[in-house]
Formats: structure tokens, C-alpha cells, sequence
């Protein structure tokens, strides 16, 4: 996985599409209201922290699958993107281009 256009050290032998990975996700009511009382104090808002996190991971980890149910080996140019699809509900989407790749010898 890489965000570049390329691996160091290996050639990219072919070229396989865009792959992803999407979730939506909404904190949970108990999450809001710890949200807008650490809101109060300033700072990090740990329940959204943890939120983007495990929404970040999620999308990660579908884009993947999608890859290797491809028959990639590699990922490259991955991007992260996000938008609010309705009041306090956001879409995650991790994406690249599947590759296979295979070392310089």
C-alpha cells in the first residue's frame, strides 16, 4: 500500500482498476452527548477521534478485500475522502488503483 505511484525496488507488472472501500457511520447518541461535554472544555473530542478512526480503518480494510479479490498484490496512489451523506452521518471512502507488483531483481 502505498500513496505514491510506485514501489521502490519492484516494477509494476500490471494494472488491474480502481479498488475501494466505503463505509457510513454516525455516532451513537451516548458518543454525541461525550462529544459536546469534552466540546465544553476545548481539546481533542476523543469519541469523534475514535470514530474517524474505526471509520478510517473500516474503509481501509474493504479496500483491500476489494484488491485482493482482484488478484492485486499492491495498492497505489491510496486516497482517503469523506462527506456528510446526511446530519451527522458520513461517508468514508479509501481508494487507489490495484496493481500487481513483483520485485526488481
Amino acid at each position: 500500500m502505498t500513496t505514491g505511484n510506485s514501489f521502490e525496488g519492484y516494477k509494476i507488472d500490471r494494472y488491474l482498476g480502481v479498488v475501494r472501500g466505503v463505509t457510513v457511520r454516525s455516532a451513537s447518541a451516548m458518543g454525541n452527548f461525550t462529544a459536546g461535554l469534552q466540546g465544553i472544555f476545548g481539546g481533542n473530542v476523543q469519541a469523534y477521534t475514535e470514530l474517524a478512526e474505526n471509520s478510517r480503518f473500516e474503509a481501509y480494510e474493504l479496500m483491500v478485500g476489494h484488491a485482493a479479490q482482484m488478484g492485486a498484490n499492491a495498492v497505489i496512489a491510496m486516497r482517503y475522502d469523506a462527506t456528510e451523506v446526511a446530519q451527522g452521518m458520513t461517508e468514508v471512502l479509501a481508494y487507489g488503483t490495484a496493481v500487481v507488483i513483483e520485485k526488481i531483481p
